[in-house]
């Protein structure tokens, strides 16, 4: 935000000031003092194990020159007092965007995104593109909630030129809510899968929840819509905004659109990072292009895609879209992370998180790897390090059942299961045909006789934490021939 005074702050969200009101704070907002940066704001909130108010000594301590709280703590700085800390964190937010969106000259473009898969991947694509048309903030890792969304926020200024803001909902309403601290120019609804199935109850549930962001649009904004996915395509009917398409393939088109975009003639290296023919048409001309991506799994062409649709939208030149996809890398972490080992080995880490769609690309895109890497090395071993994925509700066994299904499908010959659906998943792997093994985190670190010829998968649900095996596994140098 603006470096601004206390007093101008709190008089912007209605908060009551204590100290004095004319200490400069800005531009950075923190809710955590390892984060706190000379002049922040600190945010105290409260949570389920630690409250922020407690904090806010240190906070003043780490440099911050204010806090915003909803009652008076010892620190000894000024004090933006509110009901609720989160909601004057969200007042905050709300009051900044609406300055910036409507400063005059070149106001701020708002891109807001959602789906039920691949939303992170593609923000961090959509960043990389418009960082060469202008000043962009994105968030960090999946600030995709009431908290991350807001925070994020607050790091526009007067300079910057585009927001995007990721947007998760784990029920009806909660978009909207989002939506309503960051109105969209451009609004992109990726797919609608089966994370949070649980929570939804159906698919058609899911829809509804995720299409409340195009009704956010005005009638001069864009909705950028997959062709592909038939519970999208049908959210047209839900907005007044002009639509924009995108799609994986040539089997989708929307010649009446001002601006489509779609991918043919697709294919992969040996590790799964693929290329295809982007078609990209807006108003004037069609760009007909190779894009060679850096990120792993088919699943990144439709991410690719609708990110280069939406940088259209924004007004960005088709070639430099082109240019920026073959350059764009993965910036969040855990996220199809490829790591070779000193001897060989090769470790896919995708375990940010995982649901039954994510779950399925994974599996598919280590599918093509292990088959390229046979064809040159006969001694390849696939080793799939699989964990729960969760929030699935009533259906979560058998889903659990088919991805280990699906891992003795892809070619894996071994399956180390983790979690509390391991059972589960262990007996999908036997009736697919191959191996498995129920092993907690140390165990599966020594369960097997690493090898230089081995590539291994290891995917999960964030709360298991299997970074930590991942890392141990490429740190250890005991790679055998």
């Amino acid at each position: 935000m603006r470096i601004s005074s206390a007093a101008e702050l709190a008089a912007a969200i209605g908060a009551r000031l204590t100290g004095p009101g004319e200490v400069r704070v800005g531009p950075d907002v923190v809710i955590d003092t390892r984060k706190a940066t000379p002049g922040s704001l600190f945010v105290a909130l409260p949570g389920e194990r630690v409250d922020g108010h407690d904090f806010t000594t240190a906070a003043a301590r780490a440099g911050s020159a204010a806090v915003l709280a909803s009652r008076a703590t010892e620190a000894d700085l000024p004090h933006l007092v509110v009901a609720d800390s989160q909601q004057g964190l969200t007042d905050l937010a709300r009051h900044l965007v609406a300055v910036e969106h409507s400063r005059p000259g070149a106001p701020l473009r708002t891109i807001a995104l959602t789906g039920s898969s691949g939303k992170t991947s593609t923000k961090d694509i959509l960043a990389q593109l418009l960082e060469a048309a202008g000043t962009t903030v994105s968030p960090v890792g999946s600030f995709n909630n009431e908290i991350g969304v807001p925070l994020t926020a607050c790091g526009i200024d007067q300079d910057t030129d585009f927001l995007i803001s990721e947007m998760g909902a784990r029920g009806k309403g909660h978009i909207a809510w989002l939506t309503s601290i960051v109105p969209p120019d451009v609004a992109m609804v990726l797919n609608v899968g089966t994370a949070h199935l649980g929570e939804f109850g159906s698919r058609e549930a899911i829809a509804a929840a995720k299409g409340e962001i195009v009704e956010a649009l005005g009638a001069d904004g864009r909705a950028v819509l997959n062709a592909a996915d038939f519970r999208v395509a049908a959210m047209t009917a839900r907005t007044p905004a002009q639509i924009a398409w995108f799609s994986p393939d040539a089997d989708h088109r929307h010649p009446e659109a001002a601006i489509e975009g779609w991918a043919d003639r697709s294919g992969s290296d040996d590790f799964g990072r693929y290329h295809f023919q982007l078609h990209l048409r807006t108003p004037g001309s069609q760009l007909v292009e190779t894009v060679q991506l850096r990120t792993l799994g088919a699943h990144q062409v439709a991410n690719a895609v609708a990110a280069a649709v939406a940088a259209a939208c924004c007004g960005m030149a088709p070639d430099r879209i082109a240019a920026g996809l073959s350059a764009a890398t993965t910036r969040s972490p855990w996220r199809m992370e490829l790591d070779e080992r000193a001897d060989g080995l090769v470790v896919i880490n995708d375990c940010y998180n995982a649901n039954p769609d994510s779950m399925r690309a994974a599996i598919d895109t280590l599918a093509g790897i292990l088959e390229r890497r046979r064809a040159s090395d006969p001694q390849t071993r696939g080793i799939a390090i699989l964990g729960d994925m969760r929030e699935l509700g009533a259906d979560s066994a058998e889903l659990h059942r088919e991805a280990g299904r699906q891992a003795a499908r892809a070619g894996f010959d071994e399956v180390l299961c983790i979690g509390e659906r391991a059972e589960d998943l262990a007996s999908g792997v036997i009736e697919g045909g191959s191996h498995a093994r129920v092993v907690d985190a140390a165990q599966a670190r020594i369960s097997l006789d690493w090898s230089r010829h081995d590539v291994v998968l290891v995917k999960a649900s964030r709360a298991l934490g299997l970074e930590k095996l991942a890392a141990a596994i490429l740190a250890d140098e005991e790679g055998r021939a």
